[in-house]
């Protein structure tokens, strides 16, 4: 099963699918060059210069993991309770918000109505940079009027979501549509 993003375990599976190909990668590159080198005698063929080409995208591929190598997936346990706190809710999980000045790891985002709550856990991740930068992807995406905050504090951010949880079950206009919109507007921002 692929987990797609904004799923719970999403960079766990990007860590393990960019390590490898970026192996797979560089071992067609070294691959070549020894088939070229062992057929011809020399280093100077047709094979050598197409593993240097070939070195490219395997060098893309281990950028890439360099990058979301040192983010992690949210805790299995925090998962499950903000699915059970927020199960009227819009989520998405395991994010990587990159905008152009920092990269900030989100775990979870909760999305009722107008309202999104989100939690980081990694101290590195300045909560109002990354509420900022949402807020403004949103304005970009023509999504206006959406109250933004992320939280550090596991227990605030479970807080808050089950409150909007239980504001959702009493008076829950049909914003699935609007809710749908913000979510991939935001995962439109992430790794």
């Amino acid at each position: 099963m692929k987990i797609e993003k904004g799923q719970p375990g999403y960079i766990k599976a990007q860590k393990q699918k960019l390590l490898m190909f970026t192996i797979v990668e560089f071992a067609i590159v070294v691959a070549l060059l020894l088939l070229g080198y062992f057929q011809t005698g020399t280093k100077l063929n047709l094979l050598t210069a197409v593993a240097v080409l070939g070195c490219l995208p395997a060098s893309k591929m281990l950028v890439e993991f360099i990058a979301i190598a040192p983010y992690k997936a949210i805790d299995p346990e925090k998962y499950k309770e903000t699915e059970e706190k927020a199960a009227l809710l819009t989520t998405a999980y395991d994010l990587v918000i990159t905008s152009k000045e920092k990269i900030m790891p989100v775990d979870a985002v909760v999305i009722s109505g107008n309202t999104v709550c989100g939690y980081a856990s990694n101290p590195k991740t300045d909560e109002a940079r990354a509420a900022k930068h949402i807020k403004e992807t949103l304005h970009q995406n023509h999504i206006d009027k959406v109250a933004v905050k992320i939280f550090s504090d596991y227990v605030a951010f479970i807080s808050r979501a089950e409150g909007m949880n239980s504001i959702a079950a009493i008076d829950r206009p049909d914003n699935k549509n609007l809710e749908q919109k913000i979510r991939s507007a935001i995962l439109g921002t992430a790794m």
